[in-house]
């Protein structure tokens, strides 16, 4: 089964319409090794500290009316560093992809068995489908959508992968074809009253 499209994604009805600032945590030792991290709770190596701490000066150019953040503590202390854990709400919605038996795996360790294996199309054996997935994300997309403002995301890099895929209507499977580093800033945004991206996987530098 497809995920539809989500139910938010409609033409915005108001202009200027929010945007939603996705944030990927920083660099942890399973994202350097490759590692599939899901549900693990691990924390930032230093040199993640250091870099996160550089998301907030062009955090700052904007005045975020609301601050979701996963409940696992990469994404968590990412969002302290860029000084925005003050005005932050934990949303589960935002926790990365279960992985089930393919947690704390490689890419290459799970194709030497599933040598085709795509977990945006596949899915993981005792974890979530890309559907479950979507239908998170899904919600996410809805709330942020009626907040009358900018709003920011701190989450992981497959969930907010599908993320932005789903704000612009592609099944879950399109987050295949968005690649996403750690401690990076995507601008989820609308041309013209349809939902757009306009910036994905940005530097650290300010957002004009």
């Amino acid at each position: 089964m497809t995920a539809a499209s989500p139910r938010s994604n409609s033409p915005c009805p108001d202009s200027p319409c929010p945007e939603v600032v996705l944030v990927r945590h920083g660099e942890t030792e399973w994202s350097l090794s490759g590692q599939h991290t899901g549900r693990t709770d691990i924390p930032l190596t230093a040199h993640g500290e250091e870099v996160a701490r550089r998301l907030a000066p062009p955090l700052a150019a904007r005045r975020f009316r609301r601050v979701l953040c996963s409940p696992l503590q990469r994404a968590r202390r990412t969002c302290a560093l860029a000084g925005l854990d003050g005005q932050a709400e934990i949303e589960p919605d935002l926790l990365e992809w279960d992985y089930g038996a393919y947690e704390g795996r490689t890419p290459a360790e799970i194709r030497a068995e599933r040598p085709d294996w795509l977990v945006f199309r596949d899915g993981c054996p005792g974890g979530e489908s890309p559907d479950a997935v979507a239908a998170r994300v899904d919600r996410v997309i809805e709330r942020a959508r009626a907040v009358d403002g900018p709003v920011a995301l701190f989450a992981h890099g497959h969930v907010l992968r599908v993320l932005g895929a789903r704000w612009i209507g592609l099944p879950p499977t399109g987050g295949a074809h968005f690649l996403l580093d750690t401690s990076t800033l995507t601008v989820l945004s609308w041309y013209r009253g349809q939902p757009a991206i306009r910036c994905w996987n940005a530097p650290l530098e300010p957002l004009v």
